[in-house]
């Protein structure tokens, strides 16, 4: 994993903004990898602090006093949360000259969180500095935008995969999963575990390649109740990726796979805002299979 992150153009400029001294006051870090998100946040924090020995492992444990990471394991940042933030920014580093505040998944944070969040990020105190960790862009205010430096990591190729895939341990499966995973190293990671992949794996494909409006509401009603709807969500991304990379035959016309990309951004915009599961996956479908509908009438 670290050595994939740093092999990034986002991880060397980070990493020359400190060499030249000239750090920006807050980054976003867009990674659409929610299994390895944390984890990548804490190995750009390593370079924002240049981070070595010791130091770099109390970075990896969190218990570093001038790096602060938000919100806790598997929690959601809250505008408690971000009040804390904000209190607790208005102190002095305690160690070293900067204190690095890192919030992960800040694309699930509503809007007003976000907007609670705008005038520190804007003109936080000499040596405090900000590092928001997102998913997708699409949930993230525009005011919250215009004041950070983004910072993206596109998907990793097909032999970065496998090659981060056999130093993590040697399987069978790890060819075939750096093929199949669209560039994301939690999705090709999940694959290789099995178990409740598979499951949303064939989920996704029976979502999104489902063309007869009689199955709408069975389907929304299987999968509404998952716990793994932002999963999901990533997952039928990666099958609709596929479907136009790799032409694979899915019953949907191409203009109408590029359609379905933008209405699963729309979605996973809304199912951080506590949007009814079931409703949501029930609307996309219809919307798919109207759009498919009118394209395969032009296309007669």
């Amino acid at each position: 994993m670290e050595k994939l992150i740093e092999s990034t153009t986002a991880y060397k400029i980070i990493c020359a903004d400190r060499q030249r001294g000239k750090l920006s006051h807050s980054y976003m870090l867009h990674f659409a990898d929610p299994k390895n998100l944390r984890a990548a946040l804490k190995i750009f924090a390593c370079g924002f602090f240049g981070a070595t020995g010791s130091l770099l492992s109390r970075i990896s444990s969190e218990s570093y006093s001038d790096f602060r990471i938000y919100p806790a394991e598997g929690g959601k940042i809250t505008a408690d949360g971000v009040a804390e933030i904000i209190e607790d920014s208005a102190l002095r580093p305690l160690e070293g000259d900067k204190k690095l505040y890192v919030i992960t998944d800040f694309d699930s944070a509503s809007a007003l969180v976000q907007n609670k969040l705008l005038k520190t990020l804007e003109e936080p105190l000499a040596g405090i500095h900000f590092l928001l960790g997102v998913t997708s862009l699409a949930p993230v205010l525009d005011t919250v935008k215009s004041r950070v430096k983004l910072l993206e990591i596109p998907p990793f190729s097909q032999s970065e995969i496998e090659q981060a895939l056999e130093r993590a341990g040697k399987n069978e499966q790890n060819a075939a999963a750096a093929a199949s995973c669209n560039g994301i190293l939690g999705a090709a990671q999940n694959m290789v575990s099995g178990g409740w992949f598979k499951e949303i794996r064939a989920a996704a494909r029976e979502i999104c390649f489902n063309t007869d409006v009689a199955q709408i509401n069975a389907l929304a009603e299987k999968y509404g109740e998952t716990k793994y709807k932002k999963e999901l969500l990533s997952e039928m991304q990666n099958v609709y990726f596929s479907a136009l990379t790799k032409k694979t035959e899915c019953g949907l016309h191409p203009h109408t796979v590029i359609y379905a990309l933008g209405e699963l951004d729309k979605a996973n915009r809304d199912i951080k805002f506590n949007a009814f599961f079931r409703g949501l996956l029930y609307d996309f479908m219809l919307k798919v299979i109207r759009e498919n509908d009118r394209w395969l009438k032009l296309q007669a």
